[in-house]
């Protein structure tokens, strides 16, 4: 397929049928995952891969029961960074620098700029502006599953602290933002599977 036969194939999976999807299909999915294009390339979200049945059975109730959670093979947990730290952003800005191979210092004007701005901000503010920039990789992943026909469910419908306490992200930097249910639908059962595409108008 190519990119838009393979958006107009994708919809919200309601039901799936459990089966698994090939490692190297999941690949593809994280690293374009990997690849999103953030602010200020500060990638300030990771992803937190769930494969094990008795995990996503304690999410279950979390995530309101929606079936997805459980019949799915696999679920991407977004998480952002809860605030942008001088901290964080020297040590990406040195990350970034050391992988094109340039001074540190290279960056330093633009670094400062960010940095000063972060500290006009409050935490939360830092933390919206974060889970904005997941969003953007949950966009790419849902875009690679589609090209590897693979079904992806976007769920925004749970408890983002009673998550974060099961999968003991307290105290870690990172809230979770949003889920990405991974698997194959199930045709037989899922009553949105038929139903025609509405574009933005």
């Amino acid at each position: 397929m190519n990119l838009i036969e393979a958006l107009n194939w994708r919809y919200a999976t309601k039901q799936m049928t459990g089966a698994v999807v090939p490692q190297a299909k999941l690949d593809i999915i994280l690293n374009a995952t990997l690849l999103t294009p953030t602010s200020s390339g500060l990638q300030p979200f990771e992803v937190i891969l769930i494969s094990n049945k008795a995990l996503r059975e304690k999410i279950l109730p979390i995530a309101h029961h929606q079936p997805q959670i459980s019949q799915a093979s696999h679920l991407m947990v977004f998480a952002a960074w809860d605030n942008y730290s001088p901290e964080r952003v020297n040590e990406h800005f040195s990350y970034m620098n050391k992988k094109r191979n340039m001074p540190d210092s290279t960056t330093d004007d633009y670094r400062n700029m960010m940095l000063g701005l972060f500290a006009t901000q409050t935490p939360e503010q830092h933390f919206q502006h974060a889970a904005k920039q997941a969003y953007i990789g949950l966009g790419f992943a849902m875009i690679a599953a589609a090209t590897e026909e693979v079904d992806a469910t976007p769920m925004e419908g749970f408890n983002p602290a009673a998550l974060d306490v099961l999968l003991n992200l307290n105290d870690t930097g990172f809230k979770t933002t949003v889920i990405l249910a991974l698997g194959y639908r199930n045709a037989e059962k899922d009553w949105l599977v038929k139903l025609k595409k509405c574009e933005n108008r």
